[in-house]
C-alpha cells in the first residue's frame, strides 16, 4: 500500500481518468493497456470502481501476465513511449484504441501440443508441420532465406572460442550492424503473443520466433558492450557470479544441497573475450550485454550444447527456460546456419516495414567447430518391421513412409561391407534433427506411426511357454476389452474408504471396519464401487474433463448375516457421464456386454420393482430410473436355439439405470446432468447360461412377421412378456423384437401398450396362413394366461 501511485490517464476521451496503480516501471508519456470498469480479464476477474487510500480508481493498468500475454507480471506492459504528456505518438499507436487492434490479435486456432521427451524435433513449428505433411501425403519444403552480406568480415569484428568441447560441440557467431530500435512486424508479434511470448522488439523477437519455428535457440549480444568483442564457452569457476536477464544474481560452479554441503559443479557458461561470464549457456543471457534501444551492433550466438550439461545446470539454478527445454532434449547440430539466416531475414523484414536502413550482415561467420558431427546410420530389416508390427509391408512401402519425414533409405551392403546386400535389408540414414532414433526399433516405431496404429490389426501375443490363461482371467480381460470398446476408461479406486462416502451414496448400512486404521478417512472396506467412481468423476469435473466414461473391476466387502465376518465378492461398475449419456447408454452397454461375453439372450430379466431392503447393488441409483437384473428361471436351450426363456424372480445379478441426482449433489457434481450406471456381480454373471454358439441352418424360404400389441400393467416388466412370447412361439419362432411402447390417450394411467414383432421361419417350407393363425392364437393365450396382459384391439 505504501508503493501505490495515483496516475492520471488519457484514455482517448474528453476527460482524463484517475487510476491507482502499484507498478513502478513506467513514466510520464508511456502508452500502456487500460482495463476500464466492467472489463473482464482472463481468469474471470471483473474490473470494478474501487477506493484505495481515499482515491477512487476508475479501472486498472495491466501487465502482460494479467492480460494473458506472457509470464511477465513484474510491471506494466509498456507499448510505446512519447517522453512527455503531449509528445507525438509513434506511427500506428492511437490512444483509446482496442488493445487487440493495436497488437494485431485476430481470432486464430492455437494448437496446444504435449510433446513427449523422445521427440525434440516437434518442439518447433517446422517439426510438427513435417510430420503432418507426411501423414497427410502433402509436399513439405523448408525455405532457405537469402541473406545479403557486405562490409568488414566477421573475423575482424568478433571472435568465438570453445574451452569445453565435451559440452559445446559448436559455437557460431554472426555480426549484424546498422541496427535501430524498431518493433517486430505485426504478424511476428501476433504469433509470439499466441504462443505466450511478449513482443520486446525486432531483434529479441526474431530470436524467439526462430526458436519456436525451427527449434534452435539463439542469443543476441550487444557487441559494443561485449568485452573484447568475442564469445567463448567454458565451465564456470567455483564462486563466479552472473546477473541474468531476470535480474537474479546467480552463483556458478558451486552447489549447496539441502544438507548444506557445498560441492564444485560443472556449469557451462558463455564468456566474453576478457573471460567475464555474460550468460548461462543454453539457458539465459546476462543483463550486462542485453539488447536495448542503444544497440547498433550485435553478435548472434547460435550453438550446440550437450543436453545433460544444460539440464543439470538448469536444475541446479532452478531456471528452466524455453531455450533450455530444447537443449535438454537435443537440437539439430546441422541447423545452426539455417537459424542464423532466418534470424537475419526477420530483422531485415522489420527494418523494411519501418522504412529503416537495412541491417548489414558481416561476411563469413565466426565458427568454432572442434567436434565433427556425422549422420547416424541404422540397419533396418523389413522382415523385422513386419514381425514387430504384425504387418505385411513391402520394402517400397517402408521406404515411402520414412522418406517424407527425412530418413534417407538405401539398400544396405552385405555383411562384409562390399558385396551387395539383400533387398529387404535397408541402410537408413537418420536425419540430424532426430537424435532420438538410435536403434532399429526406433525406426520401426516411425513406420508404425505413419502407417497409423489404428490401421494395424490387433494380434494377440503368443507365448512360447506351455499353458494358457485361466478361464476367469481370460474372461476378465475380455470384459475389459469390451468396456474399453464402449469408450470407457478403466479406473482404480482404493478398497479402503471413508465411511462418509458410503453414506453420501445412500442410506448407511453395516460395513466392515478396519481395526487399526491409519486415518479416519480410510477406516472401512468398500461395500460398493459407485462411491469410488463418483469421486473419480468429481476429480475429472474439477479438472475440466466432465464428459467421461469410466469402469472398475474390483472387490467389494459386506458383513455376513451369520457371524459378521467379511463376505468378499467381485463386481464391475460402469459410469456413463459422457455427452448425452443416461440410463439408455447403460442399457445399451448391458446388451453389448451380455452378447460379447457369450451369455444367452433372455438369461437376464429387468425388474423395476425394488423392495425394501434394497439390494446393495442398487445403492445410490435413481428410484424411478433403474432396474434390477435378475437371473431368469430358465430352461436349458434346445439344440440350435440361442435363447433362454423364463421369468424374473431369480438371483440379483446387477443393476442398470441412472445415479440418483441427490447422490450426485452429495459428491459435488451438478444434479442437472444425467449419469448412467451399470453394476454387475461377476460371480453371479459368470453363472448365467452360456450362449449356444452352434450354427443354425439358414432357411431358403421367406419368413413371416406377426405384430401383437398388448396392454400391460406398469407393475409387470416388459421382459416378462417377451419371455412368455419366446417360450410359446414354438420351433418356427426366429426372433422377438419390441417395436413400440405407448402411453397416452385410450390407455389407463397405470398401464401401457407394448407392440412386439414376432418373426416365424421354417427350414423346409414357407409358413402358411393357417400356421401363422395358430401360432398367433397360442402366443396370445399364453400371454393372457401367464400375465395380466390383454390383447389391444
Amino acid at each position: 500500500a505504501e508503493r501505490i501511485r495515483q496516475v492520471v490517464v488519457d484514455a482517448g476521451g474528453s476527460d482524463a481518468q484517475e487510476i491507482v496503480c502499484g507498478a513502478t516501471n513506467f513514466s510520464v508519456g508511456d502508452v500502456v493497456p487500460l482495463a476500464r470498469v466492467g472489463a473482464e480479464l482472463p481468469g474471470g476477474f471483473v474490473i470494478a470502481r474501487r477506493k484505495l487510500r481515499g482515491v477512487v480508481s476508475d479501472g486498472m493498468l495491466c501487465s502482460a501476465s494479467e492480460l494473458g500475454l506472457g509470464g511477465d507480471g513484474a510491471g506494466l506492459l509498456v507499448l510505446a513511449s512519447t517522453g512527455a504528456p503531449d509528445g507525438a505518438l509513434p506511427a500506428g499507436v492511437e490512444v483509446g484504441m482496442a488493445l487487440a487492434d493495436h497488437l494485431g490479435i485476430v481470432p486464430d486456432a492455437v494448437f496446444d501440443i504435449a510433446v513427449e521427451p523422445n521427440r525434440p524435433d516437434c518442439l518447433s513449428i517446422v517439426g510438427v508441420a513435417r510430420d503432418l505433411a507426411a501423414r497427410l501425403r502433402l509436399p513439405f519444403q523448408l525455405d532457405v532465406p537469402a541473406v545479403e552480406r557486405s562490409g568488414v568480415p566477421a573475423a575482424e569484428l568478433a571472435s568465438v572460442a570453445i574451452g569445453a568441447p565435451q559440452a559445446c560441440s559448436r559455437l557460431l557467431g554472426r555480426v549484424v550492424s546498422g541496427l535501430s530500435p524498431m518493433p517486430s512486424p505485426p504478424e511476428v508479434a501476433r504469433r509470439l503473443l499466441l504462443a505466450g511470448m511478449r513482443p520486446l522488439g525486432a531483434v529479441v523477437d526474431a530470436s524467439n520466433y526462430v526458436m519456436l519455428e525451427l527449434g534452435q535457440p539463439s542469443h543476441p549480444y550487444d557487441l559494443d558492450t561485449l568485452g573484447g568483442h568475442g564469445l567463448s564457452a567454458r565451465f564456470a569457476r567455483p564462486g563466479e557470479r552472473l546477473v541474468t536477464l531476470d535480474g537474479t544474481t546467480r552463483v556458478l560452479g558451486r552447489h549447496t544441497d539441502t544438507l548444506a554441503r557445498t560441492t564444485d559443479v560443472d556449469d557451462l557458461v558463455i564468456c566474453d573475450a576478457t573471460d567475464t561470464v555474460v550468460g548461462l549457456a543454453g539457458i539465459m543471457g546476462g543483463a550486462a550485454t542485453e539488447i536495448g534501444d542503444a544497440t547498433e551492433r550485435l553478435l548472434l550466438e547460435v550453438a550446440h550444447f550437450d543436453p545433460v550439461v544444460v539440464a543439470r545446470t538448469a536444475k541446479r539454478q532452478g531456471l528452466r527456460s524455453e531455450a533450455s527445454a530444447r537443449f535438454e532434449r537435443g537440437v539439430d547440430p546441422d541447423g545452426l546456419v539455417r537459424a542464423a539466416d532466418r534470424f537475419c531475414a526477420l530483422v531485415a523484414d522489420a527494418a523494411r516495414l519501418q522504412g529503416a536502413p537495412a541491417p548489414v550482415v558481416a561476411p563469413d561467420d565466426v565458427d568454432a567447430h572442434p567436434v565433427a558431427t556425422s549422420r547416424r546410420h541404422v540397419r533396418v530389416r523389413v522382415g523385422r518391421v513386419n514381425a514387430l508390427l504384425g504387418t505385411s509391408l513391402s520394402t517400397d512401402e517402408v521406404v515411402g513412409l520414412l522418406a517424407p519425414i527425412g530418413f534417407a533409405v538405401t539398400s544396405a551392403p552385405g555383411l562384409d561391407g562390399e558385396s551387395p546386400g539383400r533387398a529387404d535389408v535397408l541402410d537408413v540414414e537418420v536425419p540430424s534433427f532426430r537424435p532420438d532414433a538410435v536403434r532399429e526399433v526406433d525406426v520401426v516405431e516411425e513406420v508404425a506411426r505413419h502407417v497409423g496404429y489404428e490401421r494395424i490389426v490387433r494380434t494377440p501375443r503368443r507365448s512360447p511357454f506351455v499353458g494358457r490363461l485361466g478361464e476367469r482371467t481370460a474372461s476378465r480381460r475380455r470384459l475389459r476389452r469390451v468396456l474399453v470398446g464402449l469408450g470407457a476408461l478403466e479406473a482404480w479406486t482404493s478398497s479402503i474408504v471413508d465411511p462418509s462416502l458410503l453414506e453420501r451414496a445412500g442410506a448407511p448400512r453395516p460395513v466392515i471396519e478396519i481395526a487399526n486404521p491409519m486415518v479416519r478417512e480410510e477406516s472401512v472396506l468398500r461395500a460398493h464401487l459407485l462411491p469410488g467412481l463418483l469421486g473419480s468423476l468429481r476429480h475429472n469435473v474439477a479438472h475440466r474433463n466432465p464428459a467421461v466414461r469410466m469402469f472398475e473391476i474390483g472387490r467389494v466387502f459386506s458383513p455376513s448375516s451369520d457371524d459378521g465376518l467379511a463376505v468378499e465378492s467381485e463386481h464391475v461398475g460402469v459410469l456413463f457421464a459422457g455427452h448425452g449419456d443416461d440410463a439408455t447408454s447403460a442399457v445399451h452397454a448391458l446388451e453389448v456386454v451380455v452378447e460379447q461375453m457369450g451369455r444367452a439372450r433372455g438369461a437376464l430379466a429387468l425388474d423395476q420393482h425394488v423392495e425394501a431392503p434394497e439390494p446393495l447393488l442398487a445403492l445410490g441409483t435413481h428410484p424411478s430410473r433403474r432396474a434390477l437384473l435378475r437371473a431368469t428361471a430358465h430352461r436349458v436351450p434346445d439344440a440350435g436355439s440361442s435363447d433362454v426363456t423364463g421369468t424374473a424372480g431369480g438371483r440379483v445379478v446387477g443393476v442398470v439405470g441412472e445415479v440418483d441426482p441427490r447422490v450426485l449433489e452429495a459428491y459435488g457434481i451438478s444434479s442437472d446432468r444425467r449419469v448412467g450406471w451399470l453394476a454387475l456381480d461377476l460371480v453371479a454373471f459368470d453363472d448365467l447360461p452360456a450362449l449356444d454358439r452352434r450354427a443354425r441352418p439358414v432357411s431358403r424360404f421367406p419368413s413371416s412377421d406377426v405384430d401383437l400389441s398388448f396392454l400391460l400393467d406398469d407393475a409387470i416388466a416388459a421382459s416378462e412378456l417377451e419371455a412368455v412370447l419366446r417360450s410359446s412361439g414354438g420351433a418356427l419362432l426366429e426372433s422377438v423384437r419390441l417395436l413400440e411402447a405407448y402411453r397416452g390417450q385410450g390407455i389407463a394411467p397405470d398401464r401401457r401398450s407394448l407392440t412386439y414383432r414376432l418373426r416365424f421361419c421354417a427350414t423346409d417350407r414357407t409358413p402358411t396362413e393357417t400356421d401363422l393363425a395358430e401360432l398367433r392364437a397360442t402366443c396370445i393365450a399364453a400371454a393372457e394366461e401367464a400375465l395380466p396382459a390383454t390383447l389391444r384391439a
